[in-house]
């Protein structure tokens, strides 16, 4: 395979500000991490979740080899053979596929010469019908081909075959139902989380009306269709193979938490912030919004975001009919209200910032017992940390796709 040699670290660590010594020596201990969890018997899937969302996630393309289908539970002792020619002719869904595979052109890498890249292509039609005419009960959208082109060109075609139907058949189950009443319910996770965080952020979304839509490719894609390194798709998917299904869409809920002054910047019109987050920046921190993420998903689980999430098409629904809200809207201009609260909450938080100092310089006596709650703080945190990081390990290991479950069921 073009890739099979490529060392893509995904956004690797001396772009986070690791000297590049120090990020190499890391990378060669997780690299011994990894062997030792691969050799024991039986494997040490939970150190290979972590390894697998921890900072530079699985490293090279010859791991991914290696773990993913250990992500996922997977045999590979016996991979199918390549599929008959007539499948092609007899299945219904060849012609959107065949188009769909044809204009991914974007997804290869550049300078691929193209019989190799039209090679490529062929294998990735083949991989689809192979998983749609086992699975009847799966029904293919567009979109699923920028997942599994990612798979192709990681693992090869028969692996990725093997990999591409379980995941089909548990994480990405859900977008393959005849309707997209299951999507939709995922994405409806969205603006909860965002409340959670960010209330501000949240309201001006709401009142722009910009609904969810926005993020449908980034979700039903994991992002492969809209990120244009490979390095960092690739390490989403070693994020996401190792977390909950729902794990993309608190991504997705980062993202927008990340762009928060060029959100409440923009204009508060559905067409303007529609337009503003349609569009991915491709130098975002990834490291960073992956551990953010991370933290996110224990702070406010699946289970408690479910009920706010099925309230969200009544709520708006309820919001676009109220006819007196409409004409408020248009009154007070609530772009020019919102950047003007934004900008008082800002000047307060700058008193309250200038206060708190004068009141540390008559607290200094006190400096010795301060400095002790600190460290007690400091390690309260670090131990909060290590638990949320468990979590999210432990949350994958129970939900890790052994037991044949639908996520909506």
């Amino acid at each position: 395979m073009y890739l099979k040699k490529s060392k893509s670290v995904g956004a690797s660590s001396p772009l986070n500000g690791i000297g590049k010594q120090d990020w190499d020596s890391r990378r060669k201990r997780k690299m011994g991490e990894i062997a030792q969890a691969l050799s024991v018997t039986p494997v040490d899937v939970a150190a290979l979740r972590r390894m697998a969302i921890s900072e530079g996630g699985l490293l090279t393309d010859e791991i991914r080899c290696q773990v993913w289908p250990k992500l996922l539970n997977m045999n590979t002792d016996n991979l199918p053979e390549k599929p008959a020619a007539d499948l092609r002719e007899n299945h219904k869904d060849y012609h959107q596929v065949l188009l769909d595979v044809r204009r991914s052109l974007r997804r290869f890498p550049p300078g691929m010469p193209d019989d190799q890249r039209e090679g490529l292509q062929e294998e990735l039609i083949d991989i689809i019908l192979h998983v749609l005419d086992r699975n009847p009960q799966l029904h293919y959208y567009q979109g699923y081909h920028d997942i599994v082109v990612t798979f192709l060109l990681v693992l090869g075609e028969r692996l990725a075959t093997v990999l591409v139907e379980k995941l089909s058949t548990h994480h990405l189950r859900d977008f393959m139902d005849p309707t997209m009443d299951n999507t939709k319910h995922i994405l409806n996770y969205l603006m909860p989380i965002i409340e959670r965080v960010n209330p501000e952020v949240h309201d001006f979304m709401q009142q722009a009306e910009v609904g969810t839509i926005f993020a449908l490719s980034w979700l039903i894609t994991w992002f492969g269709h809209v990120l244009s390194d490979f390095r960092h798709v690739v390490r989403l998917y070693d994020f996401f193979l190792a977390c909950h299904p729902l794990m993309p869409i608190y991504f997705a809920a980062v993202i927008v938490l990340h762009r928060e002054e060029e959100v409440l910047e923009c204009e508060c019109d559905m067409a303007s912030v529609h337009h503003l987050l349609s569009q991915i920046p491709q130098d975002l921190p990834y490291e960073t919004l992956i551990s953010r993420a991370g933290d996110l998903f224990v702070q406010f689980p699946p289970s408690e975001m479910a009920r706010e999430a099925a309230q969200q098409n009544s709520q708006q629904t309820a919001a676009s009919t109220f006819k007196d809200f409409e004409l408020a809207s248009a009154q007070q201009k609530p772009d020019s209200v919102l950047r003007r609260r934004r900008r008082e909450r800002a000047a307060a938080a700058a008193q309250a910032q200038a206060q708190a100092q004068t009141q540390a310089q008559d607290m200094a006596v006190a400096r010795p017992r301060a400095r002790r709650l600190v460290r007690l703080a400091v390690m309260g945190l670090t131990v909060a940390l290590g638990a949320a990081a468990l979590a999210v390990v432990n949350t994958a290991l129970e939900w890790a796709p052994k037991l044949d479950l639908h996520l909506f069921p």
